[in-house]
């Protein structure tokens, strides 16, 4: 099963990191991606820019309208995800639990993904 890990954390605390440090965290990510890899159970991983750079169309409006900015005001910002095939959750657990060591601080949300193939549901 393909589960979503979406990655939570204070943009200002980023921000603040040292680019060594934030080398280092990207190395330990990385370490970790590849062996993901290596197991045929990375999928798409997408690290997003900073929410100052958000647009949000909100549809509870007649008729929605745009905004700049993120969706919601709160101290951890999403700021990518990772989809990964795992056989449960507690392996989609552990799996976040090795992202959180290289990469400590903040929340992972973990989701079950169902795939969406437009034009490939049966009739």
């Amino acid at each position: 099963m393909l589960y979503a890990i979406l990655c939570y954390n204070s943009e200002e605390q980023i921000g603040a990191w040292t680019k060594d440090h934030h080398d280092a965290v990207m190395t330990g990510l990385g370490e970790v991606q590849r062996g993901l890899a290596e197991q045929g159970r990375l999928g798409p991983v997408a690290r997003l820019l900073p929410t100052t750079t958000a647009t949000t169309l909100r549809k509870d409006r007649d008729p929605p309208i745009v905004i700049d900015g993120p969706f919601a005001e709160t101290k951890e910002q999403l700021l990518g995800f990772y989809v990964i095939e795992c056989a449960d959750l507690e392996q989609a657990l552990e799996t976040a639990r090795d992202l959180g060591r290289a990469n400590p601080g903040g929340a992972f949300e973990i989701r079950p993904l169902a795939a969406f193939r437009p034009g490939s549901l049966p009739v």
